[in-house]
């Protein structure tokens, strides 16, 4: 019986091995799986600009592709009570690098202010400058990338020093440094004439 018994195993394994082989050795079913990887997307970049003057938050800000000035005055926490929001062109595209000056009330503004791509202020021209030794904070304010801290700085440092004897001495005033003076340069005086 043992012969027996040992042959039937054999069998029974022999039966399972060529099952497992001729699984094993199928061609598989159905097509074949390919996996892709997902298609690129196009990646936007946004727009950085600069928003100064009568507006709650002055600064760099970076805003969607298709934006608008209205978008970039909202962004810096919207218009001041004191903004001539009248004379912003708030329809206009806007686009990377773009310098955006809201004027305050009372700033003669020749024309309807539209975005720039370069710093410049809204003064009609460089006779009519600010005098550092006797311009308000609003009068600070109104020149291209001083704020309300900066024209603070400025307005303390004229109270601790005396007055600028020349333009130069600005950049003892923290937080300006001869870029800003450079810029700054067209529009500002200390008295002399211009």
């Amino acid at each position: 019986m043992k012969r027996w018994v040992d042959m039937a195993l054999g069998i029974l394994v022999g039966v399972v091995l060529s099952g497992v082989a001729v699984a094993v050795a199928a061609p598989p079913r159905g097509k074949p799986v390919t996996l892709l990887p997902p298609p690129p997307t196009p990646t936007l970049h946004p727009l950085m600009v600069d928003v100064e003057g009568a507006v709650r938050h002055p600064g760099v800000y970076a805003l969607h592709p298709g934006s608008r000035v209205r978008d970039a005055v909202a962004a810096a926490g919207g218009f001041r009570a004191d903004a001539a929001q009248e004379v912003v062109n708030q329809a206009a595209m806007l686009t990377d690098g773009m310098w955006i000056y809201v004027p305050f009330k009372g700033t003669p503004t020749p024309r309807a202010v539209t975005p720039t791509p370069a710093p410049v202020g809204t003064m009609a021209s460089p006779g009519a400058r600010v005098n550092l030794n006797t311009a308000t904070a609003e009068d600070l304010e109104a020149l291209p990338h001083i704020g309300p801290a900066l024209a603070q700085r400025i307005i303390a440092y004229r109270k601790a020093h005396g007055p600028f004897q020349k333009v130069d001495d600005l950049v003892a005033v923290k937080g300006i440094g001869p870029a800003l003076l450079e810029t700054l340069r067209p529009y500002i005086t200390v008295g002399e004439s211009p």
